[in-house]
């Protein structure tokens, strides 16, 4: 019985920060949800990344979608039906490879895809500066495919639900406005993309139990709704550098994790 209580209200701080980080800066919890598993119910790296794509499955980011769209951002259908089909090619593939390397394998290769995501938000910052962002309503169809397609990968190998290959790829890659970008991100955390890689994982028994599996779901729900609040009362240029600290942070702590 305390094993469930501790495990429930465990995984209600997971979910509350992982929802807190992922309504703030637009990306899916999955980054959050593992590094917060891994600190806070003490799950090996599979099993963390397993938690995160099975928490990923219920529409938990509706609260944080609702308040970007209350602030006036909108998202071309278009570019969720073609981020979505490069998800889904890439989350299978993902998830199946993800099964086949280590622990330590999977830690090394978070570090470089999180200080790659690091390098390109802050290539992207110095490239714009001193130019006008608008918002785009028209994008070419492969470079979306394209952004969909490293996202799912990210997600199935990583277990991260791929909203910051989404965020940044956007933002840096397409020049998207930040908040606009940060709201399709948030649109796949309410489709349910990760479910392919999310049965491989929970068919080789590598998600933790259900309280909390319970516990994570809540936290999300309440934590998205305050971290959307929180993002539309600051500038892009903020919600920019607020990224840049969030991802390097992650790296480091996965850099220390890899190295112990």
């Amino acid at each position: 019985m305390m094993s469930s209580a501790y495990e429930l209200l465990a995984g209600i701080g997971v979910g509350l920060a992982g929802g807190l980080t992922s309504g703030l800066l637009g990306v899916s919890p999955g980054g959050g949800l593992v590094i917060f598993s891994v600190l806070l119910l003490g799950a090996e790296q599979h099993v963390a990344q397993g938690t995160s794509l099975v928490a990923q499955i219920p529409p938990t980011g509706l609260a944080g979608i609702r308040r970007y769209w209350q602030n006036g951002n909108r998202s071309p259908l278009q570019w969720i039906v073609w981020i979505g089909i490069g998800f889904l090619i890439g989350g299978v593939s993902g998830g199946y490879a993800a099964a086949a390397v280590s622990d330590r394998f999977l830690q090394w290769a978070y570090v470089v895809y999180l200080t790659a995501l690091t390098a390109a938000l802050v290539l992207r910052r110095d490239h714009k500066k001193g130019h006008d962002e608008k918002e785009q309503r028209e994008l070419p169809w492969l470079p979306l495919l394209l952004v969909g397609t490293l996202a799912g990968f990210s997600s199935g190998f990583m277990g991260i639900g791929g909203g910051l290959a989404i965020t940044v790829g956007l933002a840096a890659g397409l020049c998207v406005p930040q908040h606009q970008a940060q709201l399709v991100s948030l649109i796949f955390s309410v489709i349910p993309t990760t479910i392919p890689p999310a049965w491989i994982y929970w068919s080789n028994g590598l998600v933790v139990g259900w309280p909390a599996v319970i516990g994570i779901l809540a936290g999300l729900w309440v934590g998205m709704d305050l971290g959307a609040r929180m993002a539309n009362r600051v500038s892009k240029s903020v919600l920019r550098r607020m990224m840049i600290g969030f991802v390097s942070l992650m790296a480091v702590y996965m850099t220390c994790k890899a190295l112990s």
